[in-house]
């Protein structure tokens, strides 16, 4: 029976050990199953980084921006439409997307976009490979405008893994643009090739 008690006491005062982090190619990976309809709506954007140095300084004046994606009949593509605020300004572009596995291809402009995981609940975190890689954008978009410290740190050594500059983290307080009701999808292709 004493050596129960002591098997017992030896193991309520080991530490409590947290699982090992993830490493950088497990922490960056793709979805393995994308859920159309867990995206169907609007996200705010609340974090974001970008490996071309002119964009990034252009995106840290940005006011605030979001992603909608919603289903157009067709479970292999989706609608998808972005906004964002600069200088109280508004612009707006929209795209329908065909889904290939966990990512889809703006063809016309040269980018593929990468759902990639995240353990935020609420979140979706997109990488948008331009011009066939030669820039990366890396976006943290919510149902939330302000995320939990430990949320924004996650998304923080994501960027590391992809050796880009720390996120810079959209100001929750700021207004976000208002639905455009317009029949007319016309795409704002210049902002999407360096934004």
């Amino acid at each position: 029976m004493i050596p129960v008690v002591c098997a017992v006491a030896v193991l309520c005062l080991l530490p409590v050990s947290r699982s090992a982090p993830l490493t950088c190619e497990e922490s960056v990976r793709p979805l393995d199953r994308l859920d159309t309809r867990r995206l169907e709506g609007k996200w705010a954007l609340v974090a974001g980084s970008l490996s071309h140095p002119p964009f990034l300084e252009r995106f840290k004046s940005r006011d605030s921006a979001t992603a909608e994606f919603s289903n157009n009949g067709d479970e292999s593509s989706l609608f998808f439409r972005r906004s964002g605020r600069s200088d109280g300004n508004c612009y707006y572009a929209s795209y329908n997307v065909t889904l290939e596995g966990s990512s889809f291809t703006l063809d016309d402009i040269n980018i593929t976009t990468t759902f990639v995981h995240t353990s935020c609940h609420d979140c979706i975190l997109l990488k948008f490979d331009v011009e066939s890689g030669k820039r990366q954008h890396f976006y943290l978009f919510s149902k939330r405008r302000q995320l939990e410290e430990m949320e924004i740190e996650e998304f923080r050594d994501q960027a590391t893994c992809l050796n880009i500059p720390p996120p810079v983290v959209m100001d929750p307080s700021k207004e976000v643009c208002p639905e455009q009701h317009t029949t007319d999808h016309k795409e704002d292709k210049t902002e999407a090739k360096s934004n």
